[in-house]
């Protein structure tokens, strides 16, 4: 009887020896799915997503963005993408449009914030993005570099998942060196007279960011003097490309590295102008992510919208576009070489919230102040 007992208890505790075992197993497995989101809703996500067919995204005009996203993402989750790529306000405002009329066929917008600030934001075209974080890596502020950082004041609807300095500064070096340029005075040089360009500053985009940040570090008055000489002012930022590389103009204001990127690898002598004494503004460029308002393929917004706010679609798009994720486990020390230091690399998150032009507060402080000056001293 006794031998009977031990037996019984042996087996027992064989028994839940193995049955601690495989709970032990089971937590690890949970733990591990928890990490990477809930798979199971996420899987139920991915799924309705395919249903849906496709997802429409708008995105900055870069022929080398889409198709390297659209291969990336089609190959990850077997859903079509379609791309809008177009400048910013055109596609906005064509968004606008349709809001108005009732027709839903954009999910997402990839780009700048002051379009998207004055006109996605203010007619109110915007989903909050909060419901489309799916995945842990994306939803956890402790992957990114200051936390979640939102444009807008309700931190809602848009989503600021880069954060750099650029010089957005160029120079044809067969025409003016580097090595001239140390402060924004060194453009008041006659030398330089009808030989500097500019993007636009009277419309949104990096134009009116660097004219707005000339504003505030050196004054009015300076702005008088630079439009003294004879600025060369385009909207077409190919078209002040192709001026600049053809040694038309030796200078460019408000124009960045993947713009530019066509003339640089055909081995035209377009390169950097180093960073002014005064210093330069930070920005999130084109790396900001909205959800527009009653998306018609809302599974498979929240697919893109975890894939490229996750480390591969950061990789992808800061290789891509030469912007400075903030990702945490996203390298941007290699972004040196192309006159972009990564805000994570250089700043503590305090001085990039007094350096940023990107959030709608500084919009209406310094921008909008920017735009105004420009009207002024360019002609509307």
């Amino acid at each position: 009887m006794i031998t009977r007992v031990r037996k019984r208890a042996g087996m027992s505790c064989r028994v839940l020896l193995v049955t601690a075992l495989i709970l032990v197993n089971l937590v690890d497995l949970a733990a591990a799915q928890t990490s990477q989101g809930q798979p199971g809703e996420w899987d139920r996500i991915v799924e309705a997503a395919k249903r849906e067919g496709k997802v429409v995204v708008s995105i900055p005009p870069s022929r080398k963005l889409r198709r390297a996203m659209e291969v990336a993402f089609t190959r990850r989750y077997g859903i079509g993408v379609e791309f809008v790529s177009v400048r910013s306000g055109a596609s906005i405002q064509k968004i606008i449009s349709e809001t108005k009329a009732g027709i839903q066929y954009v999910d997402l917008h990839v780009g700048g914030t002051e379009s998207a600030v004055t006109a996605l934001l203010a007619e109110e075209a915007l989903e909050p993005m909060e419901p489309y974080f799916v995945l842990t890596e994306v939803k956890d502020p402790k992957q990114w570099w200051g936390g979640h950082i939102w444009v807008d004041n309700a931190k809602r609807f848009i989503y600021a998942f880069a954060a750099y300095q650029t010089v957005s500064l160029w120079c044809n070096s067969n025409e003016y060196t580097p090595a001239e340029f140390q402060s924004f005075d060194d453009l008041l040089n006659p030398k330089l007279h009808g030989k500097i360009g500019i993007s636009d500053p009277r419309t949104p985009g990096p134009g009116n960011s660097i004219w707005s940040h000339m504003l505030l570090v050196k004054g009015e008055e300076y702005l008088k003097n630079l439009v003294a000489q004879k600025l060369f002012v385009a909207r077409d930022l190919r078209l002040l490309g192709e001026n600049l590389s053809s040694a038309k103009i030796a200078v460019t204001l408000g124009i960045g590295y993947s713009e530019l990127l066509p003339f640089i690898k055909t081995g035209l002598p377009v390169v950097p102008l180093p960073y002014p004494k005064e210093g330069l503004y930070t920005t999130g460029g084109n790396g900001h992510l909205m959800v527009i308002k009653n998306p018609p393929h809302p599974n498979a917004a929240k697919v893109f919208a975890n894939w490229l706010l996750g480390r591969d679609g950061q990789e992808l798009f800061g290789r891509t576009m030469a912007v400075g994720s903030r990702r945490l486990d996203v390298d941007t020390n290699w972004l040196k070489e192309f006159g972009v230091i990564g805000s994570k690399d250089s700043l503590t998150v305090e001085q990039f919230h007094r350096l940023e032009n990107d959030s709608e507060e500084k919009f209406y402080k310094l921008r909008e102040q920017g735009a105004a000056a420009a009207r002024r001293l360019l002609g509307s």
